[in-house]
């Protein structure tokens, strides 16, 4: 189908056509035409957001939580480069998303006109593809190829700038159906290389599965072919930051996250292996740690979409190039093929090991009748939401680790971070776009004072559209993080990692119109969480605790995985059961 129609319209059109309902954004000169489209129709929402990096973000946490391509309009200049925080962080974390760009008229361009930047050249290294139209014409292929892209293949996100007289002028308009993209990454996994992995399933001692956000990125049936493969071989499974839910923490195997505030008991597992299936992960340093001490007796197998992932940081010797779900059901059949045979008497061995591992409880912590310790504020809310219809995101910081710790995740697209870029500020705009997405959910953003004040203005657009986000933050008056590298590494030489002016956050949330709770009492904790969660509208919960808690376990810079420092009691309890740790 082609239809005569403007620029702006064609926008409108082909996020009609590519089935979006919702779009953040902040509007300004350059994209006023595309604005004023959107008056005139009703089925798309818009969520007016207070700062372009915010538009980002929500459109992150809207794609993370639906497995849809999120969509963010801003405006040229300020507008575009206000965006590029929020680009490169789901082009870190693989998260698809269409960012629309105005731009001055093409007969300005390059004049440094009122707004102008070279959007397409500050973005060229921080998105998957990005294209500047010139031409009304190419407009309509342009967005449904940005949508294609996006998704496609290891999904990113993408960005397409409009002059503002390509909106005005009219042109001709392509439906999805008549175009063919060019761009066709490969879903199918070599046969043979599967059949050898296979193959190194059945002699394995001692395997582990490391899963990733690939796992989730791949959609609802990876996870279950997933859980399948755990369930039918029994090989015990860790998992990135990014990869949380895609196996049920409640799962039997289930190791616990992986890497430099991982559990112990995954570490030691990671270490210790002697077949590594690394399966939509991309080894990245927080997850390695020493390359050249890393899972040293292991054969390594690694299944991903994206071919410059493979062998990238580390070596392996089973590579296969494929679709996480597509490839995990060749391999099923494959081993299944081959009689579904493992090593029982050597994996019950390695069960036993890994049991041993978990008892000395790395999790632990010296708890306090006065002071609210933030595990304790994680652990209260776990048991307050969990069975819910619950979606959770996080700032960056100790918080965001302790969540991954003590949170559980039985399925996938509930947990939303900010993993390879760690941007602070994310978690909050983030919320809101899951909020969007999941009207009739408890959404819930763990965060930190510091990291919570990056954009703590979204207050203003949860208010606006009475989005219900609850903002729970573990206050220590401190870059938690920061204080404790601070502590451990620089001789405690505490250098600029506190603020001496924080707000009152319980007026803060009540000048934007939502409710502000503080709690400061362990005895009275469940009670003000409950509060939180019974109010139906957007909540600030201040809670403060203890003000140096260090979050552990932790490995070093330059340890290995089975170098690992653990809190106090975690170590104790460790030195009890005879366990490898650095005190």
């Amino acid at each position: 189908m082609t239809q005569a129609m403007t620029g702006a319209r064609m926008v409108i059109q082909a996020l009609t056509d590519q089935g979006v309902d919702t779009v953040f954004g902040y509007p300004g000169g350059a994209v006023l035409p595309i604005y004023d489209e959107l008056f005139q129709q009703s089925g798309i929402k818009h969520i007016l957001v207070r700062h372009e990096q915010a538009a980002i973000h929500a459109a992150e946490g809207y794609a993370r939580s639906t497995g849809r391509v999120g969509v963010a309009i801003v405006t040229s200049g300020p507008g575009a480069t206000n965006a590029v925080t929020g680009l490169t962080d789901a082009l870190m974390d693989s998260i698809p998303i269409l960012v629309i760009s105005g731009q001055v008229p093409t007969f300005l361009i390059g004049t440094d006109g009122f707004q102008e930047a070279d959007t397409v050249g500050i973005t060229r290294p921080c998105t998957k593809h990005n294209w500047l139209v010139k031409d009304t014409d190419a407009l309509s292929r342009t967005l449904h190829e940005g949508f294609h892209v996006a998704r496609s293949g290891r999904p990113g996100p993408v960005l397409i700038d409009v002059p503002k007289d390509v909106q005005f002028a009219t042109g001709t308009y392509t439906a999805p159906e008549a175009i063919r993209s060019r761009y066709q990454p490969g879903t199918k996994g070599d046969p043979a290389v599967i059949a050898a992995l296979a193959q190194a399933i059945e002699t394995a001692e001692r395997p582990v599965l490391y899963t990733g956000g690939g796992v989730i990125n791949a959609g609802p049936e990876a996870s279950r072919l997933l859980r399948d493969l755990v369930a039918k071989t029994g090989i015990p499974i860790t998992s990135s930051l990014m990869g949380l839910g895609a196996y049920p923490a409640s799962g039997e195997r289930w190791l616990g996250m992986l890497g430099m505030h991982g559990l112990y008991e995954a570490n030691m597992a990671m270490h210790g292996c002697d077949l590594l299936i690394c399966v939509g992960a991309r080894f990245d340093d927080r997850i390695t740690g020493r390359t050249d001490a890393f899972s040293p007796q292991s054969i390594k197998a690694h299944i991903d979409i994206d071919a410059s992932s493979i062998n990238k940081v580390i070596p392996v010797d089973i590579p296969i190039l494929g679709d996480c779900a597509s490839v995990l059901t060749d391999l099923l059949e494959a081993w299944e093929a081959r009689g579904s045979k493992t090593d029982r008497a050597a994996m019950s061995r390695w069960h036993a090991q890994i049991d041993a591992w978990r008892a000395q409880d790395c999790l632990r912590y010296k708890g306090s009748e006065t002071v609210i310790k933030p595990q304790y504020a994680l652990q209260r809310l776990e048991a307050l939401t969990k069975g819910q219809d619950r979606y959770i995101t996080t700032e960056v910081g100790q918080h965001q680790m302790w969540a991954a710790q003590f949170l559980g995740f039985e399925a996938p697209n509930r947990w939303m971070t900010s993993g390879g870029l760690g941007t602070m500020g994310y978690g909050f705009p983030a919320s809101i776009g899951v909020q969007v997405a999941h009207p009739g959910a408890t959404v819930i953003n763990v965060a930190g004072e510091a990291s919570w004040l990056m954009n703590m203005q979204e207050l203003g657009t949860a208010a606006q559209y009475r989005l219900p986000v609850k903002q729970f933050i573990l206050n220590n008056e401190r870059l938690g993080m920061v204080r404790q590298w601070q502590q451990l590494l620089h001789g405690e030489r505490y250098s600029q990692s506190w603020s001496e002016a924080l707000p009152d956050f319980v007026k803060l949330a009540e000048a934007f119109g939502a409710k502000g709770i503080q709690c400061s009492d362990p005895d009275k904790l469940d009670e003000a969480i409950q509060e939180m969660l019974d109010h139906d509208g957007p909540v600030v919960f201040d809670c403060l605790v203890e003000k140096h808690e260090n979050c552990f376990p932790m490995i070093p810079s330059g340890k290995a995985h089975n170098e690992m420092l653990m809190g106090e009691a975690a170590t104790e309890q460790a030195i009890e059961a005879g366990g490898a740790v650095l005190v």
